[in-house]
């Protein structure tokens, strides 16, 4: 099994990392988290250092995935970890249920109980949090983020780097454009 670097050990960093354990497709390798120094590690495993200590991160670990909350954030530290030559992973918890006709793009963490639709689409470093549901022919675009039991009715798009907060939800059809956030618990209709 390829091993594997969490960019981030916060709390989402930790549940990507459970998901990893449960999943069995990688080993766990260790993490890289800002607060490092002050980090050692996270539960048995290393924290290898900060976020500006990626290339040296290089030779424990073949594969990288961020695993952070912040859209602009995770895109940023996304693209250095290719530039650093990592491999883009993919983590999708095993309790997940996922379509085998969904797309999902490389960087993008399907967390427990997260539902992904038939024929849905998920670009690159998208998150769905655990209990969230992509319903059939959604997209979620290039970092979109559903947080937890938010959820996105048939058709419907989230788009660049937007985030739907917990319980929010999407009618069917209903576009949201890039870098809106919605809250907690709010509805988009479609018109």
């Amino acid at each position: 099994m390829k091993r594997l670097l969490i960019v981030g050990a916060g709390g989402h960093g930790r549940s990507v990392a459970e998901a990893v354990l449960a999943g069995g497709v990688f080993t766990l390798a260790g993490f890289v988290d800002d607060a490092a120094p002050g980090l050692g590690q996270v539960w048995e495993w290393p924290v290898f250092g900060s976020t500006a200590d990626l290339d040296r991160c290089r030779p424990h670990a073949d594969a990288a995935i961020v695993a952070i909350g912040n859209n602009r954030l995770r895109e940023e530290l996304h693209h250095r970890l290719g530039a650093a030559g990592f491999e883009l992973a993919t983590v999708i918890h095993p309790q997940a249920m996922v379509s085998p006709r969904a797309r999902i793009g490389v960087g993008s963490a399907v967390m427990a109980g997260a539902i992904v639709g038939t024929e849905a689409q998920l670009g690159t470093g998208v998150i769905v949090n655990c209990g969230a549901v992509v319903d059939h022919h959604c997209q979620v675009e290039n970092f979109g983020h559903l947080g937890v039991k938010a959820g996105m009715a048939g058709g419907s798009v989230l788009g660049h780097g937007a985030w739907m907060q917990a319980g929010a939800v999407l009618g069917y059809g209903v576009t949201v454009v890039a870098g809106v956030v919605l809250q907690p618990g709010q509805a988009v209709a479609a018109k």
